[in-house]
């Protein structure tokens, strides 16, 4: 399985990848960046992975997503950060944290309708170093995720959009982030058994919060606690437990807007089915 080192997946999976919830298949772990995980999918190489809502498109063949574990709710948006308030995008540069973002998805809907000129090049940078490039003026704005919604100031950054925000306001409901997905070959059994393990891990998870925390600390980098565990407040809600018939209403709204803008190839009719 591969999942990233931030706080909300190193909390949610915590138990699960420490061998603690009964019954749960074992876990080898790689940690990666939210980019480099959606390659993978596309590649096939794990058999379960934390990726991209708006990489779904591309993946949902061989993967299916599992209801449980990823990252949706509300007030959870990326944001569009600059230099000066109030910036105009047109024709700027801007870094992103992956082209097959769920991120990326949200600030082109967004940009579709507020930048109208259209805004210049786009760049594709890990998500801790947008902020650095954003104040140093190696580009003109910076669409960041992460706990950076709580830390931009530090860099004498400017809030210019919140993309959910934006999409909260258009659709009423929340903004899918992370999915989890695994591998259809794997058979109904065996992708029920992981659903079944991760919904356990995450309620483990709320139910010692103490537990986690070496684990969350030991790869959450330089990130100070009471950051981790804003993120964590934020990322990890009920959605996390399960999608429900919001969740998937969400996921289907994203990927069906953002088809009808010829930004991802159309789901089939049972593309989300699960298992």
């Amino acid at each position: 399985m591969a999942y990233s080192p931030c706080p909300n997946d190193t909390f949610v999976f915590h138990a699960w990848a420490h061998g603690l919830v009964p019954g749960a298949p074992g876990l080898d772990v790689t940690f990666a960046d939210i980019d480099v995980t959606n390659g993978m999918a596309e590649r096939g190489e794990l058999d379960v992975l934390k990726v991209s809502y708006a990489a779904l498109p591309w993946v949902l063949d061989e993967y299916a997503l599992l209801p449980c574990g990823g990252a949706l709710g509300h007030g959870v948006g990326p944001l569009v950060l600059t230099r000066e308030p109030g910036q105009d995008l047109t024709g700027r540069t801007v870094a992103v944290p992956g082209e097959r973002s769920t991120a990326y998805l949200l600030f082109r809907l967004w940009a579709a309708d507020v930048v109208p000129g259209g805004v210049g090049n786009v760049v594709v940078m890990p998500f801790h170093e947008i902020m650095p490039a954003v104040r140093d003026g190696r580009v003109d704005a910076g669409l960041v995720i992460h706990e950076a919604r709580f830390t931009y100031q530090r860099y004498g950054l400017h809030r210019l959009a919140d993309m959910g925000e934006h999409w909260e306001s258009t659709t009423g409901l929340p903004i899918p982030l992370g999915a989890i997905i695994a591998k259809r070959s794997l058979g109904e059994d065996t992708l029920e058994l992981l659903a079944a393990s991760a919904r356990a891990s995450v309620r483990m998870a709320w139910d010692d919060p103490g537990a986690s925390r070496p684990y969350v600390r030991e790869h959450a980098q330089e990130m100070d606690r009471a950051v981790a565990d804003q993120h964590i407040g934020l990322y990890v809600n009920a959605f996390t437990a399960d999608l429900g018939e919001t969740g998937y209403a969400a996921v289907r709204s994203l990927l069906t807007r953002a088809a009808a803008e010829g930004l991802v190839p159309p789901l089939k009719p049972d593309a989300l089915a699960f298992p």
